[in-house]
């Protein structure tokens, strides 16, 4: 059975490793800007992120998960989906979401851009029942699901609907996109 809430089923490699989709993009956000880290889990991407000269807001509903955060990375611990969103009023120069679905936060990270800000967007998606867990549709995005997400809000840079091999097999979806 699977959880309510989202789930992180490549542990082994993905919470050591960044993705190569948030590595490929992240140099296009403004540089010394702000980015929030959703769902960050262990702190793969914001410890990439940090690195990179980035202040970095990471949340998560466990913060026990993120060992030792470095300076540049401010750690808050919050329920995304239950609660209030913990980020009310502020805007970022890049969001970084990685493994992690919950619907109803998409036009608030979008609306949460500041001009010129970017969305960097990887998860499952229908297709990866075939591979394992998440199987779950509530928790698989559906063909096109995350371009229609930023349609007239954002300019898309980068999109991919397709299966990967690493990690581990996987249906996934891929967005860069910048508030113009």
């Amino acid at each position: 059975m699977e959880a309510t809430s989202p789930i992180r089923t490549m542990r082994s490699h993905s919470d050591v490793q960044p993705s190569p989709w948030v590595l490929r993009w992240a140099s296009q956000i403004r540089p010394g800007g702000c980015v929030l880290d959703v769902a960050a889990g262990g702190g793969r991407h914001a410890r990439l992120l940090a690195r990179m000269g980035f202040e970095v807001d990471a949340v998560d509903r466990d913060r026990t998960l993120f060992v030792d955060p470095p300076p540049r990375v401010r750690l808050l611990e919050a329920d995304i989906e239950g609660g209030a969103w913990p980020y009310e009023g502020r805007l970022f120069d890049g969001i970084v979401v990685a493994n992690y679905l919950h619907r109803p936060l998409l036009p608030l990270l979008v609306g949460s851009l500041e001009p010129g800000g970017m969305l960097i967007y990887e998860t499952f998606a229908h297709g990866n029942e075939r591979f394992g867990k998440p199987s779950n549709p509530a928790f698989l995005l559906a063909p096109g699901e995350l371009l229609d997400a930023v349609a007239g809000k954002l300019r898309v840079v980068a999109y991919e609907d397709l299966t990967v091999t690493e990690p581990r097999p996987a249906a996934v979806q891929r967005i860069a996109a910048r508030r113009e």
